[in-house]
């Protein structure tokens, strides 16, 4: 089948455009325009986070079905497009409000998302999200946001107005942004099950932790938990903590991991992180509540997309049980909960894993099948379509 058709009144599949003598011009003509603002991007030019690879995933996954375009920010404006056919338009920066990298201002905006039939918004708070909502609202485009846990006011209840819906991550980001329950749908995240997939022939060795090296991330908790001989590898760029003494934390993960089994590989290339995953035998993901700093951290983690991606790869997880974490991770059945800061806790569930590899096995299998099951970037999609559909409708004259 080809792309998906959306008229204002009706949903229908239709067969690629030369099957049944479309002029491909025709088609695209019919079909919705999703246009995704995106504040940073996924990447050696933006940051590699999940708050980044959750629009750009989704996006793809959308343009295999709709036209789709994904918007973001930097230094050099670029536009180009990828194997997926999603467009990528890169505007150029003019200035970071407050120097802060979700918050750039580009000339252009209103200009890429003129022609669009919905406008899907990234990072609630963000510069962007809100410049982006006000265009659309002036040209009477619906629109939808997906918030990732950026701080910030709310144009003293302003913000939440200018959105058509809430497309949340998980339940408890519906429930941390209050957002008005007959306007939300959750829509998870995900992973693609062709890129991150099991290896029966591949060694598994040790734990892995992919995310960012920021206090919130509790990497200093995992480190000092690891248990005796086992082998940590870490997975991740520092993250934006302008302060002292967050500032200095990948330091202090250095100073920790002296004398112990712990590799600090960086930002690797998106190419490598599968068979990191499938060469693990568990994923740990230890965020907390309150930093090593006694900051506490009013949200901590809304999903938590390397989880998915192991689960994928049907390695166990072991996570804190904090925030969306526990609607991915299911206690005993794909993967084991610890309380968030416990190192002695966290110490025994990963010995638990790494010295039963029946455990494991029958955890990984576990989480393959239930990754399957819910949280693939085509059942994301799927989710986001049902949604736009239903705003086009109601919108139209």
């Amino acid at each position: 089948m080809g792309r998906r058709r959306f008229g204002h009144s009706q949903v229908i599949e239709v067969a690629p455009a030369e099957a049944v003598g479309i002029a491909e011009g025709d088609q695209r003509e019919n079909e919705m325009r999703v246009v995704h603002v995106a504040p940073t991007l996924f990447g050696p030019a933006g940051i590699f986070g999940g708050g980044e690879r959750y629009p750009l995933e989704l996006a793809r996954s959308l343009a295999r079905q709709v036209d789709c375009e994904l918007v973001s920010f930097a230094g050099e404006r670029r536009v180009w497009t990828d194997s997926s056919g999603l467009r990528i338009r890169v505007l150029r920066s003019l200035t970071l409000l407050g120097g802060h990298p979700a918050h750039p201002v580009a000339l252009g905006l209103g200009h890429a998302l003129r022609e669009a039939d919905v406008v899907h918004a990234h990072q609630l708070r963000s510069a962007p999200s809100r410049l982006a909502a006000l265009h659309a609202r002036i040209r009477g485009i619906p629109t939808t946001v997906t918030d990732h846990g950026l701080g910030g006011g709310n144009w003293a209840g302003l913000l939440p107005r200018l959105f058509d819906r809430f497309l949340t991550v998980s339940a408890y980001s519906a429930r941390e942004l209050a957002a008005p329950p007959s306007r939300t749908r959750v829509v998870y995240g995900g992973a693609d099950p062709a890129r991150f997939h099991p290896d029966p022939d591949a060694r598994r060795r040790g734990v892995l932790f992919v995310g960012r090296l920021t206090p919130h991330k509790g990497l200093d908790r995992l480190i000092e938990a690891l248990p005796e001989d086992a082998e940590l590898r870490i997975v991740g760029s520092a993250g934006h903590d302008p302060d002292p003494p967050e500032r200095d934390y990948p330091n202090l993960l250095r100073s920790l991991a002296a004398n112990r089994r712990v590799e600090f590989l960086g930002a690797v290339p998106d190419a490598d992180l599968p068979a990191l995953y499938r060469g693990s035998q568990v994923l740990a993901l230890p965020s907390v509540h309150v930093t090593r700093y006694g900051r506490a951290v009013a949200i901590s983690e809304l999903l938590g997309l390397s989880a998915i991606e192991a689960m994928a790869s049907a390695t166990p997880v072991v996570a804190s049980n904090v925030g969306g974490l526990p609607e991915v991770v299911d206690e005993g059945i794909t993967g084991l909960l610890v309380e968030p800061g416990n190192v002695e806790e966290l110490r025994e569930r990963l010995a638990q894993i790494l010295g039963d590899r029946h455990l494991a096995e029958r955890l990984g299998r576990n989480a393959r099948e239930r990754f399957l099951e819910r949280f693939t970037w085509e059942a994301c999609a799927e989710r986001c379509l049902a949604a736009y559909s239903e705003l086009v409708r109601s919108s139209a004259p």
